[in-house]
């Protein structure tokens, strides 16, 4: 059973729907998947309640009320959607369920200063020193040819996390999202140019690069 978690302590950022498109690529591709929804607001479970029937399962696990007791371990993978504000002894905690972690980032000023101090807690946890979890980091909601996108890009190559891909804003996300479906349940010549922006985020999932 293979875990990944959608982890930023900045709220806002894109992490439900990062965890639900994930979930909806490894259940495309035949896999089963169980979402874990760490978060109170229950955005993921909601998301697999409006599911509909005749697309690729996936099974929700209310990870808020009692962490991943009830996660099915004949899934193949895992998909973790974490809670806004961790840190401390929850992020510990949190960590321990994870062998990679996938961090999204906004284009903005706010954004980018508040993942700097989270990426610089999260690397200091002994299970991530100790390279028992693989980071990686996805720009998310990207406008090209914005400065701020551009200042974003920056950051993110010279960070020292993996800088994975770079994921547009998009209708399709709100499309999908709203119905109980990802990306890759939308039709390709409608989601064609998203699935291409997320060939290495895939790619980089698929391979040992991130896994321990």
């Amino acid at each position: 059973m293979r875990h990944i978690m959608v982890l930023n302590a900045k709220g806002g950022c894109g992490k439900s729907t990062l965890a639900t498109n994930i979930a909806s690529y490894f259940a495309s591709e035949g896999a089963s998947v169980a979402l874990a929804d760490y978060d109170p607001q229950r955005s993921g479970l909601d998301w697999i309640d409006r599911r509909p029937a005749d697309r690729p399962k996936i099974i929700g696990v209310a990870a808020y009320e009692d962490g991943l007791r009830h996660a099915p371990r004949s899934a193949d993978f895992v998909v973790i959607d974490a809670p806004a504000r961790t840190h401390g002894t929850e992020l510990t905690n949190l960590v321990k369920h994870a062998e990679t972690i996938v961090v999204p980032v906004l284009p903005s000023t706010i954004d980018m200063q508040a993942t700097s101090t989270f990426l610089k807690e999260l690397q200091a946890l002994p299970r991530v020193q100790r390279k028992e979890v693989k980071i990686g980091a996805v720009a998310n909601r990207a406008r090209d040819n914005t400065l701020i996108y551009e200042e974003l890009d920056e950051y993110l190559t010279k960070a020292r996390v993996p800088y994975i891909a770079a994921l547009r804003e998009a209708q399709n996300y709100v499309r999908a999202y709203t119905r109980g479906l990802g990306i890759f349940d939308l039709p390709e010549y409608l989601a064609w140019p998203d699935w291409q922006e997320w060939e290495p985020l895939t790619a980089w999932l698929r391979s040992v690069r991130s896994q321990p």
